[in-house]
């Protein structure tokens, strides 16, 4: 008998007493039914992935990994790619939002470099893990080898053994690369059998001469590879990035563990793409925070049946709109657990009419 890759591995079932039970308390909590909208069903969903009548968002842990990418040398960004060192930096020295965002939620924020082309030892604060200086370009080649793809998968799932480590009830996973929106686009257009001009955006700013040259560079690229996507893993290794890859290794690891991962734009839903594909029965641990104005994501999340949080026209990345829907999950949770159900506040419930 064949041993199974670890991240096919089985992921528990959320608890649905938990659930039922949650769901039982927010009838009896003093508000007309269902007058709370998603608030409600976020409480209820955590009720049942934490195994808990009375969930709890906190506390939160936000692993950024970074990464380059060799397609880059083909002209599909709009900033050069000492930018992703550069701002690996940022992160470590609190001037990004993600790190901003961090302090505001008193969440722990780790960074992982993947593989860049800049000198980890000048970058104090980052955990230096580089697969290679940056993958294959996906033009040209596979952007990984099998052995770097199994690498960057391990890369997420330790971060999530991090994690757990310090008590966390909800992971978010951050990017960082130049050139990583081609490489996710790649991803989702192999995966859901779209064509680039579907799913193409103009990234960090391309104009629409840049963006039209990106969808060329990506026609190509899955022509040359076509007969080479035969399956979800095949399609993240040959098109895919160290850092995308380990975003799905991280979504696949934490589903596992019976954790709650909140998943931010377009690059990272790229992944949960993948970690849904290698292992369906993670899809109730992912949250999708927001909806991106990345051009795609919207149709992406439509076929994903993922309904966003909120859509707020960000497209950062970093984790930073997975960061800003975090209030609304501990709203949720706070709301759930400390209103007073009808009995407690000697309310009068609403009654039912058979005649109305």
């Amino acid at each position: 008998m064949s041993h199974r890759p670890w991240w096919s591995q089985a992921v528990p079932a959320p608890d649905l007493d938990r659930q039922q039970e949650a769901a039982a308390r927010q009838q009896q909590l003093t508000k007309p039914p269902g007058s709370l909208g998603r608030l409600e069903q976020v409480a209820i969903r955590l009720a049942a992935i934490q195994g808990q009548a009375r969930p709890q968002p906190d506390p939160v842990v936000i692993t950024v990994f970074a990464g380059d990418h060799g397609v880059v040398r083909e002209g599909v960004s709009a900033f050069p790619q000492a930018v992703t060192g550069q701002m690996m930096a940022n992160f470590t020295a609190g001037g990004a939002a993600i790190s901003v965002l961090s302090r505001h939620l008193g969440a722990h924020l780790e960074v992982v470099n993947t593989g860049t082309q800049v000198n980890p030892e000048k970058l104090p604060g980052v955990l230096h893990h580089p697969i290679a200086r940056q993958t294959g370009n996906l033009l040209r080649e596979p952007a990984m080898d099998e052995a770097q793809w199994h690498t960057a998968l391990e890369l997420g799932r330790d971060a999530v053994r991090r994690a757990l480590d310090r008590g966390t009830r909800l992971f978010i996973g951050g990017e960082m690369g130049i050139g990583n929106t081609t490489a996710a686009t790649a991803i989702l257009c192999a995966l859901l059998e779209l064509a680039p001009a579907q799913l193409a955006g103009p990234g960090t700013g391309l104009d629409a001469t840049g963006l039209q040259h990106k969808i060329r560079v990506l026609e190509q690229a899955l022509e040359q590879h076509k007969a080479q996507l035969t399956d979800a893993a095949a399609i993240s290794r040959i098109l895919g990035g160290f850092e995308i890859c380990a975003l799905s290794g991280a979504y696949l690891a934490a589903a596992q563990a019976g954790l709650a991962t909140l998943v931010d734009g377009f690059i990272c839903t790229a992944a949960a793409a993948v970690a849904l594909r290698l292992n369906p029965s993670v899809a109730p641990y992912l949250l999708f925070s927001h909806c991106s104005a990345e051009p795609g994501h919207r149709l992406v999340l439509t076929r994903l049946q993922a309904e966003p949080l909120v859509d707020l026209n960000l497209r950062l990345g970093e984790g930073s709109g997975a960061a800003v829907a975090v209030p609304l999950l501990r709203a949720a949770c706070q709301l759930h657990n400390q209103m007073a159900t009808f009995t407690e506040a000697a309310v009068s419930q609403q009654t039912q009419h058979s005649s109305l």
